[in-house]
């Protein structure tokens, strides 16, 4: 996909019909779990049935791998940071989210889970920023805005 096409589904995630922002959002994801063609994908679902196996070890070091043998596979750095949440290993998964979005400033993914990672070591206000980070790309994301006001809340 080249910047151009990327470029095009980042406006789509701002249109108001639901069905364009769904395929927007639907193609942004292929395009990171396919970076690096059908080997890499398969990886990654690898790493995804060893982490519901409960495998969390060997998932590490599977995505590991990967994010050594592919520093720019922007996905195998989200799945382990997405890894590293479920396990609570918040600056892990805050190092790897920050590693995704040097690579893809626009993943929603990351600046989600960014967030979520700040707001779980109660640091509300920079997660309100990765919410807010969020909100610029995926504008109609409520989830996003739910998380800004109970992050707001807890400021009070």
């Amino acid at each position: 996909m080249n910047e151009a096409q990327i470029n095009s589904l980042l406006q789509e995630l701002k249109n108001p019909d639901q069905a364009v922002r769904v395929h927007a959002t639907e193609e942004l994801w292929r395009f990171w779990f396919m970076q690096k063609g059908m080997v890499g994908f398969q990886m990654l679902q690898r790493s995804q049935a060893l982490l519901e196996e409960g495998d969390t070890t060997q998932a590490e070091a599977l995505l590991t791998e990967l994010t050594n043998s592919a520093p720019d596979f922007v996905e195998a750095w989200n799945r382990r940071a997405v890894l590293y949440f479920t396990l609570r290993e918040y600056p892990k998964a805050i190092a790897d989210c920050k590693t995704v979005l040097r690579l893809s400033p626009f993943h929603f993914g990351a600046l989600n889970g960014l967030g979520l990672c700040y707001a779980a070591i109660g640091d509300y206000r920079e997660a309100i920023q990765s919410f807010r980070e969020a909100l610029e790309v995926q504008p109609y994301a409520i989830e996003n805005q739910r998380l800004i006001l109970e992050c707001t809340a807890k400021l009070s």
